[in-house]
């Protein structure tokens, strides 16, 4: 009976919310943990005890704060999309407090390390200039690697300087992306022999001539990470970090980073103002006379 709510509150996620795919399936497994919880319980017998002890338990298991904020979260949106559509008479999850989550600073290159990584692949080599293309893109624009590897050739305008981007829950958005990111993504085309750039095929592609992967982007950036001998916590996401945190470091106002990110509250983007601000304490620390 149970599987039946989850069915209807998941239809709901991908077709009125467009929910990302990573999204559905995390609100899948804590419904699916949620319901071996309660054990069978009807669902308008469900009270906020049961939630309550659900939570309990995950933090008995010293499950992450993160982790019980996201699983908090998915029975928050859960129990009232039931209570919208009329399927129970009381929310049960009304009165829940979300548990404070520290936020950790960001990690971020060096505009120095930026471009020892950007320049690290042998452009001469096919794969080095695709790599060079990947780096130069992820960094030039900020995208999530997700947003990246689902590029396709029509959604770069060359004479504009744009990238055409679909972000979280298909949301489209135009980019601007830098004339060494341009040139280098030509150069590419040229390369491999892309005749019409304005077909709807993948931008970057493997050696079966496929769209590169999430993961295949992943083992790239690691690839040259090692490489070059930088931080080896350093991620595709820190090269979005290091272009949100050095915009902000050249004059960017907050409402431009926040647009140019695809974020949709301005509360996620305002992270990078503390590392801006962690920066230049230490710059101050180490030069002021009286500091």
């Amino acid at each position: 009976m149970f599987d039946r709510y989850v069915y209807k509150f998941i239809n709901y996620l991908q077709i009125e919310k467009n929910a990302s795919g990573h999204t559905v399936t995390n609100y899948k497994i804590d419904l699916r943990e949620f319901s071996e919880s309660i054990k069978d319980k009807p669902i308008e017998q469900i009270t906020h005890l049961d939630v309550r002890l659900f939570l309990a338990r995950m933090k008995e298991r010293n499950f992450a704060r993160r982790s019980v904020a996201r699983k908090m979260a998915c029975l928050r949106s859960f129990f009232k999309f039931l209570y919208r559509e009329g399927y129970i008479k009381a929310n049960p999850s009304v009165s829940l407090s979300t548990p404070k989550i520290e936020k950790k600073l960001p990690l971020f290159l060096s505009i120095d390390d930026a471009v020892k990584l950007l320049e690290s692949p042998d452009p001469s080599d096919d794969t080095g200039l695709r790599d060079r293309a990947i780096l130069e893109t992820l960094y030039s624009t900020g995208i999530r690697v997700g947003e990246l590897v689902g590029l396709n050739k029509e959604d770069i305008d060359f004479i504009s300087g744009v990238l055409k981007v679909r972000g979280k829950g298909k949301k489209e958005r135009l980019v601007p992306i830098g004339d060494k990111a341009l040139r280098t993504i030509r150069a590419y085309f040229e390369r491999i022999g892309v005749s019409d750039i304005n077909e709807k095929k993948p931008v970057f592609i493997n050696k079966s001539k496929r769209r590169v992967s999430d993961r295949a982007v992943r083992r790239i950036v690691h690839k040259y990470i090692h490489k070059t001998s930088l931080n080896e916590n350093i991620s595709p996401h820190s090269l979005r970090h290091s272009f949100a945190t050095h915009m902000l470091d050249r004059g960017a106002d907050l409402r431009s980073v926040q647009e140019l990110l695809g974020h949709a509250n301005l509360s996620t983007t305002q992270i990078y103002t503390h590392v801006t601000t962690e920066r230049l304490r230490s710059i101050y620390d180490k030069v002021h006379p009286r500091a």
